[in-house]
């Protein structure tokens, strides 16, 4: 196949509002060792897109400044050690360079489409995916019987969470901001919460308190998940929507021996996200691959039209995930 040497990009022109993506031409990137190029059909689009667009997100040194840290397409190009890959129909976490024609990213990082999947439903899958998995399994420790709570339940996270936590078994709470996007994390297996007419903290203290809560949200909802909390309970936070600093009673973390804990992914290694992509083929694949579980759509946009993917997602009133068609 002979690739073109140019394409088509999204680029943040400057740091602002969704009105700062234009579109652009680039030089068509080249795949290193253990490196896949893959032709975009579709990408995912994420708050950390956001975040980098207005200046508070930088990319890693090594990786695109275009936005998009989720794809799905055909691998069109190796680099040395990934021939093995070539021609293959995946869905893949990238470091950045999602919001383009063509992207290259790490290998291990690719996972397969599941069977009977669209893509525009696999570009869905990777970023929260692998966020969801390694946030609430590899550094929450969820079991079967636990009690969970996830903020923002249909949000992308919020849908995937609630269903890789029924699927491992355990009681789900969500909370959501209308009764719409209540009925949809019931839909999901969720016991809803709409914070806007009720108190999380009352409702799940009554349950004997949660064993994990799964928040993006920080600000003044942390010493309100510290109240919620059973005793040994675990706080994952993964984003600051609300901002990051709070006054916080470290007595009550102490007394009940609770774990404060958070992660960001895109800074972490790739062997860290290879191993997250080994854990999710084995662990979550086979359950996309039988319809069990899958990704909530919300709406497509063009790529051309990724302001307007942006002003979507940041106007908060979408419930599940955002994908531009390339």
């Amino acid at each position: 196949m002979t690739l073109p040497t140019t394409m088509r990009a999204i680029e943040i022109t400057k740091p602002g509002g969704p009105e700062v993506l234009a579109e652009t031409t680039c030089p068509v990137p080249t795949p290193g060792p253990g490196q896949v190029l893959i032709k975009i059909a579709y990408a995912g689009v994420n708050r950390p897109d956001a975040l980098q667009r207005t200046g508070l997100y930088a990319p890693p040194p090594t990786a695109s400044d275009l936005p998009g840290l989720e794809v799905s397409g055909e691998v069109v190009a190796t680099g040395p050690g990934a021939e093995a890959y070539l021609g293959r129909t995946v869905c893949a976490l990238t470091p950045g360079g999602g919001y383009a024609e063509y992207v290259v990213c790490a290998a291990d990082h690719c996972l397969p489409v599941p069977d009977g999947m669209p893509l525009d439903q696999a570009a869905a899958l990777p970023e929260t995916y692998f966020t969801v998995w390694s946030n609430i399994v590899m550094r929450g420790g969820l079991k079967a019987g636990e009690r969970f709570l996830v903020h923002g339940g249909s949000s992308g996270i919020g849908t995937t969470a609630i269903q890789i936590a029924k699927m491992l078994g355990a009681r789900v709470w969500a909370t959501a901001g209308s009764a719409a996007k209540c009925e949809a994390c019931e839909a999901l297996g969720a016991t809803a919460i709409n914070y806007r007419d009720d108190d999380f903290v009352n409702i799940l203290k009554a349950e004997g308190g949660v064993n994990l809560i799964l928040d993006m949200v920080g600000g003044s909802y942390i010493p309100r998940n510290v109240k919620a909390l059973a005793m040994e309970g675990r706080l994952v936070q993964i984003a600051c929507l609300e901002g990051p600093k709070v006054e916080l009673n470290f007595a009550q973390v102490m007394m009940r021996r609770l774990t404060i804990t958070g992660s960001t992914l895109r800074p972490q290694s790739d062997l860290a996200k290879a191993e997250i992509a080994s854990q999710l083929r084995a662990n979550v694949w086979p359950w996309l691959n039988t319809d069990r579980i899958g990704p909530v759509m919300d709406s497509e946009f063009a790529l051309g039209d990724a302001a307007k993917a942006h002003a979507r997602m940041e106007g908060g009133d979408h419930i599940g995930k955002i994908v531009l068609k390339v």
